[in-house]
């Protein structure tokens, strides 16, 4: 029954400004398969997953990477690819990728996947093979606390003013327009941009610079909750280490910045609100050591997700699907 299964995650209802999250479906019996509970894992995401934001599948067994895709699959959707990137993956079989691969030692802060664009995956889920040493948690935090934490003349300012994410690619400083686009045609770069609104220009030195006007905050197709939403805080250059804000500022200037984010109209944001930004996110956030295994299923807008930084070997992969329906 599924009610066997909610006691065993010890699920408790709470009120909308206090989401338990993650709900943690726990397997009935250790390495039971997860098509042996297909149908019930499928109740419960429908029943829990709007209203936690994530679920912690933990104890059941996925068969390594091929059989976390087809676990994604079961959803009904069909996987993303991840285009138009912002950090460097690696496309694992079919359409999983590792998560982002930057150096143990560095903190990812908590974002929405691609709120930095005007498409993103609604649907987002993390399997973990091996657990890192210590640290290599994937903080989460709800969207919905961390608009409702916002200080209101904030919240509005950006809502109504708008994000513009300024990205120029290469030059060893970021991702190639190559890797970015998973290609290497420039008609094919220019005909996605067109298609998805963002300004770009080819640089004298043949390199890539885009523009796009996107959402701050966003209101959930489904549940029509107003989220905050965007990547303002992680694309700006006061997310950069002063020494290292400074050296690539003096070398390349600020225009040539691998990226950075302005108001929609060009002016700048304040460093006191992206201030304000960071301590909310870091007062909402929830982090659960991970453990081999586990899957974690997140509704995409409903909540973010980050990395801790961690030691030894760790490897979590990830897969994407159900586009945002067109705003």
């Amino acid at each position: 029954m599924v009610t066997d299964l909610l006691s065993r995650a010890g699920h408790s209802t709470v009120e909308a400004s206090s989401h338990t999250l993650p709900f943690i479906l726990q397997a009935p019996v250790s390495g039971d398969s997860w098509q042996r509970h297909a149908e019930l894992i499928r109740q419960v995401v429908e029943s829990e997953l709007l209203c936690a934001g994530g679920i912690l599948f933990r104890g059941f067994a996925f068969d390594g990477e091929q059989g976390f895709e087809r676990f994604a699959r079961s959803f009904g959707h069909e996987l993303l690819t991840y285009d138009y990137a912002s950090t460097p993956r690696t496309q694992l079989n079919g359409r999983v990728y590792t998560s982002t691969e930057y150096p143990a030692h560095q903190i990812i802060p908590l974002h929405n996947e691609q709120s930095y664009s005007l498409n993103w995956p609604m649907k987002i889920w993390f399997h973990c093979v091996q657990a890192a040493q210590a640290g290599g948690e994937t903080p989460i935090a709800d969207s919905r606390l961390v608009y409702q934490r916002l200080d209101p003349q904030v919240r509005q300012r950006f809502a109504e003013k708008r994000l513009m994410y300024v990205r120029n690619y290469g030059n060893g400083l970021d991702l190639t327009w190559q890797q970015a686009f998973s290609t290497e045609d420039k008609a094919e770069v220019e005909r996605f941009c067109r298609l998805g609104g963002i300004d770009f220009e080819w640089k004298d030195d043949g390199e890539l610079r885009t523009r796009q006007v996107c959402q701050a905050v966003a209101r959930h197709p489904v549940t029509e909750e107003w989220l905050w939403f965007n990547q303002a805080h992680l694309f700006h250059v006061s997310n950069l280490a002063p020494q290292l804000r400074e050296t690539l500022i003096s070398i390349v200037g600020e225009e040539h910045l691998p990226r950075n984010v302005y108001y929609g109209d060009g002016s700048p944001l304040e460093l006191e609100a992206l201030a304000h930004i960071r301590e909310v996110l870091q007062g909402t956030q929830i982090a659960f050591p991970w453990q081999a295994g586990d899957v974690l299923m997140l509704d995409n807008m409903l909540v973010a997700h980050g990395r801790a930084a961690f030691q030894g070997a760790r490897k979590v992969v990830v897969a994407m699907a159900e586009p945002a329906p067109a705003s």
